[in-house]
């Protein structure tokens, strides 16, 4: 089992180390699954979370608040366990988050459904000319009196074409770039909603293109008001981008931990591969590294948690590290498995591959930088 040390950090409470065990009990009996239908494979996994209980830490009613230490607690165990099982966790909060954060009690209906295991959720921000560029987005959205007709396309989407429902995020024209978005909830059921195209990368997760052909929306499923679709975005992503740096985390910990057990029992010269002083370099490496982006995870979460109306440096700071040291950590961890490291089904395999998109999506680490920079300089 991975170090867990950390917990006695003062970032933590009672009730952050009784959901960690509860957890940890949990995915140890019911994880890895299998990943051979990656779509029904999510679907099961969001049902046993909900019905666990797990998925109510995922979303906030008016009344409740999202407690981000949780969220990143359950994201690093479940990337521990199952790159898949923390997937589909993920994105039953960052789907629902503008909900959890804007939306009306009508609105928030849905967050019955997706913290109980119902309904699967995804977050519709990507297009196929904005990504980093949030302000770029063209997905139109136009008022016709009581209700928007939607146009365009999502690229990129997280559950998509098996999702319930979407979070949808389009230009309502009230003023140019960031200031002319506007935000929806779109049932994935409403006509002319078009899965056009599903998507495959390296570490299999159900992804699609989607279209938007002259999508009615209602006026009551705006999130907030006409114009601060951008705002609801970045806050969400506030809150949601620690917890990709918690998986990434999760990642390197499940990385570390193969190593320790394959330098100890694997010989080389006579004597353990942790005899080797260039091996033990790399241990203490991905020691340090991992320990300190855990550091700045739960120090950007539990800022957020005592508070701060925005963590928006604390947050990029932590993904940006967590992300790309998990990376470094895992390459290691593949180099001193050897052979055994690239080869398919292999746990660190496997690692190596999830590893990667988490220096993509919700900020690019190169734009985390360029984040970094600006609130620094401000």
């Amino acid at each position: 089992m991975a170090d867990q040390s950390f917990l006695n950090w003062p970032f933590f409470e009672d009730k952050h180390r009784a959901l960690h065990a509860e957890l940890e009990s949990w995915a140890s009996a019911n994880l890895p699954v299998d990943h051979s239908d990656v779509d029904q494979a999510c679907k099961d996994l969001v049902a046993a979370l909900g019905k666990a209980g797990f998925l109510q830490h995922s979303g906030a009613k008016q009344g409740e608040k999202l407690d981000v230490r949780s969220l990143c607690l359950i994201r690093e165990t479940l990337a521990r366990h199952d790159g898949l099982a923390d997937f589909a966790f993920a994105m039953q909060g960052l789907g629902t988050g503008a909900l959890s954060l804007f939306g009306t009690p009508d609105q928030q209906a849905w967050l019955d459904k997706t913290r109980a295991g119902e309904a699967l959720s995804a977050f519709a921000l990507s297009e196929p000319k904005s990504g980093s560029d949030v302000a770029n987005i063209e997905l139109s959205a136009e008022d016709k009196g009581n209700h928007y007709v939607l146009n365009g396309e999502k690229t990129w989407i997280s559950n998509g074409g098996i999702a319930n429902v979407y979070t949808v995020f389009a230009r309502t024209g009230e003023a140019p770039r960031a200031k002319g978005l506007s935000a929806f909830v779109v049932p994935a059921d409403s006509e002319g909603l078009e899965i056009a195209e599903r998507l495959d990368v390296i570490a299999p997760h159900p992804l699609a293109r989607l279209k938007f052909n002259n999508v009615h929306v209602p006026k009551t499923n705006m999130i907030g008001e006409a114009g601060a679709g951008f705002k609801i975005a970045m806050s969400v992503l506030d809150v949601f981008r620690s917890t990709v740096g918690a998986a990434a985390l999760g990642f390197a910990r499940r990385a570390l931990d193969e190593t320790l057990a394959r330098a100890k029992s694997r010989e080389l010269f006579g004597a353990p591969l942790a005899e080797l002083q260039m091996v033990q370099g790399h241990i203490a490496d991905m020691a340090l590294d991992v320990d300190a982006a855990a550091l700045l995870i739960y120090r950007a979460a539990w800022t957020k948690d005592m508070g701060a109306a925005r963590v928006t440096r604390e947050a990029a700071m932590a993904k940006l590290y967590a992300t790309d040291k998990a990376q470094e950590v895992i390459d290691k961890a593949v180099q001193i498995h050897g052979g055994d490291g690239v080869r398919k089904g292999s746990i660190v395999e496997s690692l190596y591959r999830e590893i990667r998109a988490l220096r993509i999506y919700e900020g690019a680490s190169d734009v985390q930088k360029i984040v970094i920079a600006r609130q620094t300089l401000s």
